[in-house]
């Protein structure tokens, strides 16, 4: 009987090579050259059997760079540094080690410590990928974890086999049972780490009580099950990839950049044309591309703004992200401290130059007595009996008007006239004399009292 499960083990180990050896040249890590494959290793059952697996069974061989984070969090973690100090000697695997100069006060913030440490190390090493220990198991209480949260759909897809920066995890579709299996056939040892025991963390109590009492009493395939959902909820978000950059494309998408920040936008009738949940999709992505995750509450605080906003309308969605209508479409761009404007005066009827930065965009001005040719975007001559220095570009300011020939208009309206975004209002450039009269805004509005036809000029230039 003994004799059988031995050898049934040796079959399992294996077949498990052959799964592992595949799985690399599925990832493209065993391409070669001398670039390392950086392996997380905490010294535990999981990432011991992955170095072992990397350092003894691919073929070709990969170059390996073990890299260990101690969290100093509980007491006996620098033991099992030395102890993972040891296992590189013996193996022969160059280590790269770490101590935690702050114990991180969380799980959460000791899991970002140890990625940052990660991505540190591969970049330095110009690594080829940086591969963690993840297996089935874990996608499995990831995936009931996120979905006793109340996660969506993209969160039941739970954790990737591949995400940026070049994190691979090559055991993902391995269970623990064969893990411990192929360590038992090689006499692999390894470190328990203690707090993986403690029912404090909400993890554990997945893994040591509501995993197993759902496998006992109510479905004796949970765990795969779980995965399975997790791999269907990996497809569904793989097809609505593959459909968005069409649906992007018919609503006539757009990425600009405007003073320190892009901006997001899509056609507005287009957009309104959508189903609200397809419509809910696209602002959760222009959002993503902005650099925040809507939950629900801002999902449906998006599509409802969509339904009902105004141009110059706007709703916060959280993360430091706005969500605008300007004109006919609907703008999502991360939310930045007004850029502080620094206007150009124009002492006197002299030739010159000079830079103007309003509303983040930078112009470059220049003026000369007389008519004259420029490579200036915009020109304009005026009678300089009738100008009052000095003159100066500047922003927009509340209550600007212009004269015109159809009488004294409002600045606000003229923009929104001419179909100026209301994003983009700030960084128009305005030409005003002493007086605080407006004069100029290039392509927009001229003003119609100074007439400089049979009289000395003065031409001014703007560009940017």
């Amino acid at each position: 009987m003994r004799g059988r499960t031995v050898k049934a083990r040796t079959v399992e180990a294996r077949t498990l090579v052959e799964r592992f050896r595949a799985k690399l040249d599925e990832l493209g890590l065993d391409t070669g050259g001398d670039a390392p494959l950086v392996v997380a290793l905490s010294g535990g059952l999981d990432s011991c059997v992955l170095l072992h697996l990397l350092r003894f069974q691919a073929d070709p061989p990969v170059p390996l760079l073990a890299a260990h984070f101690d969290h100093a969090m509980r007491a006996g973690s620098d033991e099992d540094a030395r102890w993972v100090a040891g296992l590189c000697l013996a193996w022969s695997v160059p280590l790269r080690l770490e101590r935690a100069a702050d114990p991180p006060d969380s799980e959460a913030a000791a899991r970002t410590a140890r990625y940052a440490f990660l991505e540190r190390v591969s970049d330095e090493v110009e690594a080829r990928a940086t591969a963690t220990a993840h297996h089935a198991d874990d996608q499995a209480e990831t995936v009931l974890f996120r979905a006793l949260r109340g996660t969506g759909l993209e969160g039941l897809a739970g954790i990737p086999e591949e995400r940026a920066p070049g994190l691979v995890r090559p055991l993902l579709g391995v269970w623990r049972e064969e893990l411990e299996a192929y360590a038992s056939i090689v006499g692999l040892h390894w470190r328990d780490d203690p707090t993986n025991e403690q029912l404090g963390f909400a993890r554990n109590v997945i893994r040591h009580e509501l995993l197993p009492i759902s496998e006992e009493k109510v479905a004796p395939g949970a765990r795969r099950s779980l995965v399975r959902l997790g791999l269907l909820a990996a497809r569904n978000e793989e097809a609505w990839t593959e459909v968005l950059p069409g649906l992007l494309r018919g609503l006539e998408a757009r990425t600009e950049v405007a003073g320190d920040r892009r901006v997001f936008s899509v056609e507005r009738a287009s957009t309104l044309d959508l189903g609200e949940s397809l419509r809910a999709r696209v602002l959760r992505h222009l959002a993503a591309d902005a650099g925040v995750r809507l939950d629900e509450a801002a999902t449906r605080r998006a599509v409802e703004f969509t339904a009902a906003a105004r141009s110059g309308g706007s709703v916060e969605l959280g993360g430091g992200v706005t969500l605008r209508r300007e004109l006919d479409r609907f703008a999502v761009m991360s939310v930045s401290p007004p850029p502080r404007d620094l206007p150009l005066a124009i002492p006197d009827l002299g030739p010159g130059s000079g830079d103007a930065l309003i509303g983040g965009r930078a112009y470059r001005c220049s003026w000369v007595p007389g008519p004259h040719s420029s490579d200036a975007g915009f020109l304009a001559s005026f009678a300089l009996e009738q100008l009052a220095f000095p003159l100066v570009v500047r922003g927009r300011e509340p209550g600007d008007r212009v004269r015109t020939a159809a009488g004294t208009r409002k600045l606000k309206k003229l923009l929104l006239e001419a179909r100026t975004p209301p994003g983009h209002r700030d960084s128009v450039p305005v030409l005003a004399d002493g007086s605080g009269r407006v004069l100029w805004v290039p392509g927009v509005v001229r003003t119609s009292v100074i007439d400089e036809r049979g009289a000395a000029t003065l031409t001014i230039g703007i560009s940017g």
